[in-house]
């Protein structure tokens, strides 16, 4: 495999896999800020409200729900896309990383210094440097900011985190079969088989190769036009009355 990242082929994966490189526009911040105490007009909250206007979101929750369901679904397509395709990792180090809350992929992401993380060649089954870049690098303090500023649960957000993975895999997966790319699909789901033994995101779901059943609801469902996800742990839409996983 080769040592370099090719950014082109990457994001021709999907949109979700697209990372630009070099300085970044001036609406973009590092990810460092946007994972900082959240104030009023921060990062995090533009998006939640962005997302909410969009979908109609009758509580904040839905949409933080979904907006942080969107950028950990981009940050494991990145980080895993990479490994799979070419056994590197970027350095994803959140004050390298810029982030646009208006912007949308693949404008949303920006990567100011583009470098492979130093000796690192991802064997199949070796998922701790993923782990590291995405998992404990972003999606941690991410659940931290938006627990710290909304009402949700941090079960639920784990979750988003395990549906996003899964449906990283998965693109990655039916690309590479119809790229002529075997090896990088079941490199792809091997890595995030990995990832998936660890107590965060070991319970968040069943993963059976690139079939995903999630044990808990991104709460999509509640929005006027939404419905069940393609992986929810409903059959149905429940009555706002029902307990359980949707309350997440």
């Amino acid at each position: 495999m080769t040592t370099l990242i090719d950014l082109a082929e990457l994001g021709s994966v999907g949109g979700f896999f697209a990372l630009r490189a070099g300085p970044a526009p001036g609406a973009a911040r590092p990810l460092t800020e946007v994972y900082a105490a959240p104030e009023a007009g921060d990062p995090i909250g533009f998006r939640v409200d962005k997302v909410a206007g969009r979908l109609g979101a009758p509580e904040d929750r839905i949409a933080v729900s979904v907006a942080q369901l969107g950028l950990a679904a981009r940050l494991w397509s990145v980080a895993l896309g990479s490994a799979a395709l070419y056994g590197r990792v970027p350095d994803l180090d959140p004050a390298l990383l810029h982030w646009d809350a208006d912007g949308t992929t693949p404008d949303d992401l920006w990567l100011t210094d583009l470098r492979l993380l130093t000796d690192v060649r991802l064997l199949p089954g070796d998922a701790e440097t993923v782990r590291d870049v995405v998992q404990y690098g972003h999606l941690a303090p991410l659940s931290a900011a938006l627990r710290a500023r909304y009402r949700i649960s941090a079960g639920l957000l784990w979750g988003n985190a395990g549906s996003a993975l899964a449906g990283a895999a998965r693109e990655l997966h039916g690309w590479a079969a119809r790229s002529g790319r075997a090896e990088v699909g079941e490199r792809a789901l091997g890595l995030a088989a990995d990832l998936f033994d660890h107590p965060d995101l070991r319970g968040t779901g069943t993963l059976r190769g690139t079939s995903f059943r999630r044990r808990s609801c991104c709460l999509y469902y509640r929005c006027p036009s939404g419905g069940l996800c393609g992986d929810c742990c409903f059959e149905r839409p429940p009555t706002r009355s029902s307990p359980g996983a949707a309350s997440g």
